[in-house]
């Protein structure tokens, strides 16, 4: 792995003098209190201000500050107008623009498209504080603002959109968010690394252009510099294949782009017609005119992207828009242990801004009592986005950093009762695992250690993970704690001690997991393990459950209209449901997030997990609304309003046999007075929460009555 400076090693900005804020001021007034003239840098953000370190705004704010800068934070701007974005004055170096936790058009839009009723990133959960898209409009609102301060963009949804990308709303590939944001610098992937070298590069006084050689950055170029190799992207990833309709590179085609192609082997391969430093070499995307059009090249664009995200082995990526490159840099060299500690000790007040009053942030109130231990995530579902954003090598605090943050917790926080929410991160159980051969990690591309199977080269050791849930709930004053974040239940049953850790001790009745489907077809797209893995793992929940004498139960998560997934493996997953006696409460249907792999599938209609060619394979799409209505009333079968839909849908599938009054049928035939009538769109559309599930207490298919069920909590 290539190293780094250290995150704390930096000299401190001479600012340092005015020492730590109670809050990072947003207004003038309160630059003033501090004894401030003006703001080094200026965060602006889609979220409302939490000082919190579950908040990347606070982090990054509160890193800034720790490197000895005066940072200021907009939060929610009014961005009508270039007003609010002068409130704070002009920066002295830059302006720092994200959308928040989360994309701004994932925040605000349901996956059907239709606008949320809330926000739990604001006060009082109220919607329509932030913009559509809003790190673009942000970033032209501070150009407006001070013209000549640079502009640097940062956050998930940065991240995601840092190349050509499909944007899902208007079913249209867009530019690289760079190119339409016209800002000079796009920081993506966790931003700690980045965001202090830009600040001290330039409170030395270099310009931000020669800010060029930036893991984790991109920034837009003319041509290509002197000293660098260019590698075609299908000399990397040697496609089927790919007689397009339009020229790709807006040049003369290579010739390994052509039907004489060499025989593919499916995998990644250096050119090895020559020696080439894989340092000092940039691989060539098909431009964004090309994959516009062409759902092929997408296809291999993404492909090639995503085998371009090791920090041990990737590669620079260069792709044209226009008359302008779009240059992306290696990704971040994950944090150490001690810069993991050092980043979630910074002095936080762990609050929402004063200015909020009593109003209450939904997304506070979930967190302020959990604690991130880790980052990252090698599982590589191709529906999710942390592999685009946070890479797959895990980074973890140190067990005694997370018990002061607890103790913290405990000391401070005036609403704190004794229960800890969570101990996790992106995932609860991957504290501590990494590959057994640091080289081998670093060559790896493979794009998931656990699919089809767990790699014989990852330690599953879930050793250190049992002794920090023991002595986090020795502390005094601790009276119980839950985890929160997903389970890798392919992981846990590799250790049953940690089953039995976690179902003994730190499960509040309910515990969450994600099989997100039960057919092979849509579960191979989604990179899954399949449900005799969760089978296994229920074994166990329901052995270490019944040994503590507690009653508890699993809640299982399920995606509806993922890619690969057909009208009959929706009817196969709501006959599991019901012959397992559970009902979908609230239900997740697939949402076509910028840049992950189930996204491309989704557009293209190939399959970027195995090579893309012209005969490649093609994925079965769930496109259309009523489909994709279908399939989540498949998952609501016990709702009335959706027997209709189901009735008609089964009739077409020759399984009318489900039809009927008996314990074996699917829906009735009949239909309760005032259900199942209403014009299309004219039911109110569900406030979007995660899919969960409830144990319904009634007979399975052809079993017996259960005991009958506690009220699903959220």
């Amino acid at each position: 792995m290539n190293t780094a400076t250290d995150l704390f090693s930096y000299r401190k900005f001479w600012a340092k003098r005015f020492g730590p804020a109670p809050q990072l001021p947003t207004c003038r007034a309160e630059m003033d209190a501090l004894g401030w003239d003006a703001c080094d840098i200026v965060i602006v953000t889609g979220d409302a201000y939490v000082d919190h370190p579950s908040f990347g705004m606070a982090i990054i704010g509160r890193l800034l500050e720790a490197q000895g800068f005066r940072v200021g934070i907009l939060a929610q701007p009014d961005w009508t107008s270039a007003e609010d974005f002068k409130r704070l004055g002009r920066p002295n170096l830059f302006f720092g623009v994200t959308g928040g936790n989360m994309d701004s058009m994932v925040n605000r839009y349901t996956s059907d498209r239709r606008i949320r009723s809330n926000d739990a990133y604001t006060p009082g959960g109220e919607a329509d504080k932030r913009p559509d898209r809003c790190v673009t409009v942000y970033s032209h609102r501070c150009r407006e603002a001070f013209k000549e301060v640079p502009i640097v963009l940062g956050g998930i949804e940065a991240s995601l959109r840092r190349i050509a990308h499909y944007d899902y709303w208007s079913d249209t590939v867009r530019r690289s968010v760079l190119v339409d944001a016209k800002a000079d610098l796009l920081v993506y992937g966790n931003g700690e690394r980045q965001v202090v070298e830009i600040a001290h590069r330039l409170a030395a006084g270099v310009a931000i252009a020669e800010l060029t050689d930036i893991r984790g950055t991109a920034f837009l170029r003319k041509t290509l510099p002197e000293g660098w190799t260019e590698l075609d992207s299908t000399q990397v990833d040697t496609p089927g294949p790919l007689a397009a309709p339009v020229d790709p590179y807006q040049e003369a085609p290579p010739a390994c782009a052509t039907e004489s192609a060499p025989k593919a082997s499916g995998v990644l391969r250096f050119e090895r017609r020559r020696a080439i430093d894989p340092a000092r070499a940039v691989i060539r995307l098909p431009a964004f005119e090309a994959v516009k059009v062409d759902t092929v090249l997408y296809a291999h664009a993404s492909r090639v992207l995503h085998q371009e995200t090791n920090p041990g082995n990737a590669r620079a990526l260069i792709q044209r828009h226009g008359d302008r490159e779009v240059w992306i840099n290696p990704p971040p060299i994950p944090l150490t242990t001690q810069e993991m500690d050092g980043v979630y000790g910074l002095p936080y007040s762990r609050l929402p801004h004063q200015s909020y009053g009593g109003d209450k942030i939904p997304a506070f109130e979930m967190i302020q009592h959990s604690v991130t231990i880790m980052r990252g995530c090698f599982g590589g579902c191709t529906f999710c986005s942390i592999t685009e954003h946070e890479g797959r090598i895990i980074q973890n605090r140190s067990e005694d950093s997370i018990i002061r943050e607890l103790e913290a917790i405990r000391d401070t926080s005036p609403a704190f009762t004794g229960h800890i929410s969570d101990l996790g991160g992106p995932t609860a159980n991957m504290y501590r695992l990494a590959c057994k051969d640091p080289k081998i990690e670093a060559a790896c591309r493979r794009p998931s250690c656990v699919y089809p199977g767990i790699c014989k080269n990852l330690d599953t050791d879930h050793g250190p993970l049992i002794k920090l849930y023991r002595r986090a709930r020795a502390l005094p004053g601790i009276k119980k704690i839950t985890i929160g974040s997903g389970l890798r239940y392919d992981l846990a049953v590799e250790s049953p001690e940690y089953v039995k850790e976690l179902v003994t001790h730190h499960v509040g009745g309910y515990l969450k997991i994600a099989p997100e489907h039960t057919e092979t077809g849509p579960l191979s797209k989604m990179m899954k393990p399949g449900m005799g893995t969760y089978d296994r793992f229920k074994a166990l929940f329901d052995q270490y459950s019944k040994e503590a004498g507690k009653e508890q139960y699993l809640i299982p998560y399920f995606i509806a209209a993922h890619p690969g997934t057909t009208d009959a493996d929706m009817l196969n997953l709501a006959l599991w449901l019901k012959r397992n006696g559970f009902r979908a409460d609230q239900v997740q249907a697939f949402l076509p997030s910028p840049l992950a792999t189930a996204t491309a599938m989704y557009h293209t209609g190939k399959n970027p997990l195995h090579r893309i060619g012209r005969d490649s394979e093609d994925v079965y799409i769930p496109r259309n609304m009523k489909q994709r209505r279908l399939h989540k009333a498949f998952l609501r079968y016990h709702d009335a309003e959706n027997w209709p839909l189901l009735r008609e849908a089964l009739k077409r599938m020759g399984r009318a046999d489900l039809i009927g009054n008996g314990k074996h049928h699917l829906v009735p035939s009949w239909q309760p007075a005032g259900t199942g009538v209403q014009p299309e769109g004219a039911r109110a559309v569900r406030k979007s929460q995660p899919f969960r599930t409830q144990h319904t207490g009634l007979p399975p298919l052809g079993g017996k009555p259960g005991k009958p069920a506690r009220k699903g909590k959220k």
